[in-house]
């Protein structure tokens, strides 16, 4: 129904912003994603999702489609609202969730926080191939960044490292350096361990 709202960035907090576009004041949800995204300019235009319930009329706002998109294959899963998906894309990035789902790492979507093991394999269940054929993602790139990640832990538990704490250390890394080599992100779990 409303595709996207463009006006003056009125009040800006970390789960949500009001912008007023044409004397009106609309009240946005966002993620913690979208809120680091924000500029401090006064002029702004979310990308929206507006939800109805019979108790609440909800506007969500996404700084990028591609954030909106995941969002909704999100709600889309049985047992995932609104405010799960909303705080999933407020822990890891739409790329980080994407790419999760596209390689069935049911660990990393586990590891946000609320998120249990069955909803986590649902997720992945319901959404791999929808993930897969609407972001056309080629399985065999994906697979090959989740080969450094088990080369890497394989090397810390070599080293004596139990194995849940480094795959903590070695997800957190790759969250912000998704790109890392096997050797690059075994030296940077060191210092982190």
């Amino acid at each position: 129904m409303i595709e996207h709202i463009k006006g003056k960035l009125v009040e800006k907090n970390p789960t949500y912003v009001v912008i007023e576009s044409n004397g009106l004041g609309y009240f946005i949800n966002i993620s913690l994603h979208t809120f680091s995204h924000i500029s401090p300019d006064e002029n702004i235009k979310l990308f929206t999702h507006f939800q109805v319930r019979e108790d609440a009329h909800t506007l969500y706002g996404f700084i990028e489609k591609s954030e909106r998109e995941i969002f909704r294959l999100l709600i889309s899963v049985s047992g995932v609202g609104a405010s799960t998906a909303r705080t999933m894309l407020s822990s890891m990035t739409p790329a980080q969730i994407r790419d999760a789902i596209a390689v069935g790492d049911a660990p990393t979507i586990q590891s946000i926080k609320g998120i249990g093991a069955k909803t986590a394999q649902r997720v992945i269940l319901d959404l791999k191939d929808k993930v897969l054929k609407v972001f056309g993602i080629d399985e065999v790139s994906e697979v090959q960044n989740n080969t450094n990640k088990e080369e890497a832990l394989s090397a810390l538990e070599v080293l004596g490292y139990a194995r849940k704490q480094a795959e903590r250390v070695v997800n957190k890394i790759l969250k912000s350096e998704p790109e890392l080599s096997v050797e690059a992100l075994i030296k940077q779990s060191l210092k982190n361990l």
